[in-house]
């Protein structure tokens, strides 16, 4: 059996809009934001105030190891996705688009994977500060504003026409992916009271 990227639910609407692409739960998504972020705050204290790196090696390796799983069978197969949705089951689900969260997590897996061979390389100081405290945000933005800022981005990239609208994002939380309607171009010819 094929893995399916998100659940495919049939018969599901938001907004009075039937979704046909696979969908995640909102709560899900942000509840394993909530868990990352902790582990990454406690192993990047650990490194920077009582200069122990291992424990920020393991989690830059866990996390990697967590977004790969993500982006590629989605987080339902996830460890920490696993723990997010025992900690959500008693809430009812906000359904949003799969493909959205998957660029956002292709994101966060590119970050955690450069911070896994900086921290186990024995690279230290600014640079993976660095990296690791934009992760940090990230996650904070995620988990506590709901804002998915990957989301955000491929919805720019989209309306720059750097990339394709792919009709599988259908919703995502707080409309982060939402394009604005494009207005028709109107030709001088096709103009009411225009000489033709």
């Amino acid at each position: 059996m094929a893995l399916v990227f998100g659940q495919r639910l049939a018969g599901l609407t938001v907004d009075g809009k039937v979704l046909s692409a696979p969908v995640f739960n909102e709560n899900e998504v942000r509840a394993a934001a909530g868990l990352t972020l902790v582990i990454g705050a406690v192993a990047f204290s650990f490194a920077y105030f009582e200069h122990q790196y291992a424990l920020l090696q393991a989690a830059s390796t866990l996390f990697f190891i967590e977004f790969l799983i993500r982006v590629t069978a989605g987080i339902r197969y996830s460890p920490v996705g696993a723990v997010a949705r025992a900690l959500t089951r008693d809430r009812p689900p906000e359904w949003v688009s799969a493909k959205p969260k998957r660029f956002a997590w292709t994101m966060g897996m590119g970050m955690a994977f450069s911070m896994m061979v900086i921290t186990n390389s024995g690279i230290r100081g600014w640079l993976p500060r660095s990296i690791c405290l934009v992760c940090l945000t990230l996650m904070w933005m995620e988990s506590v504003l709901g804002l998915c800022l990957g989301c955000k981005i491929h919805g720019l990239l989209v309306q720059r026409g750097w990339t394709t609208k792919d009709p599988a994002f259908e919703i995502c939380a707080g409309g982060a992916c939402e394009l604005p309607p494009r207005t028709p171009v109107v030709s001088p010819e096709s103009r009411p009271g225009t000489p033709g």
